[in-house]
């Protein structure tokens, strides 16, 4: 964990790239690197809306290109500002399905200045595959990315 950590923080400290092109390389990084980690993906507030805008991902295309605060794991993540593990999707009533692969996610949201703006989602299509070390690499990844954007 700590070579993708390494790894993860030269892509975010790159003079060469934009935010966006950062983002895109961490997801695609995260989902070459990490096997049970089948979609990942960033989403940000939209602007003062009440609701979540799809940023740079990686994964089957997604119809949930813009999610309602309180809708979802994501929503929630958005109104309770606390990272949200969900070892098998079946057992949650508000979860909006992305993909029938899909057996778990963990959704970690990004704090700057205090204020949640937004979070990773990561979608798994194995069975409560999250580990203490995912969670740890996940807030600490969270923490960087609140520094660029």
């Amino acid at each position: 964990m700590l070579e993708l950590k390494k790894r993860l923080s030269s892509i975010l400290e790159s003079p060469k790239h934009n935010t966006e092109e950062k983002l895109q390389k961490v997801c695609h990084l995260l989902d070459q690197e990490i096997p049970y980690f089948n979609w990942t993906g960033f989403y940000f507030k939209n602007g003062d809306k009440d609701e979540l805008i799809l940023g740079p991902y990686v994964g089957a295309p997604t119809d949930h290109t813009i999610i309602p605060y309180g809708k979802g794991i994501c929503g929630q993540v958005a109104v309770s500002n606390e990272t949200f593990i969900v070892p098998d999707v079946k057992l949650q009533d508000n979860y909006l399905s992305c993909s029938i692969d899909t057996k778990a996610e963990i959704v970690v949201p990004i704090f700057k200045n205090g204020v949640n703006i937004g979070q990773i989602d990561i979608d798994s299509h194995t069975l409560n595959p999250f580990t203490k070390e995912d969670l740890e690499m996940l807030e600490w990844l969270c923490h960087e990315v609140s520094k660029i954007v």
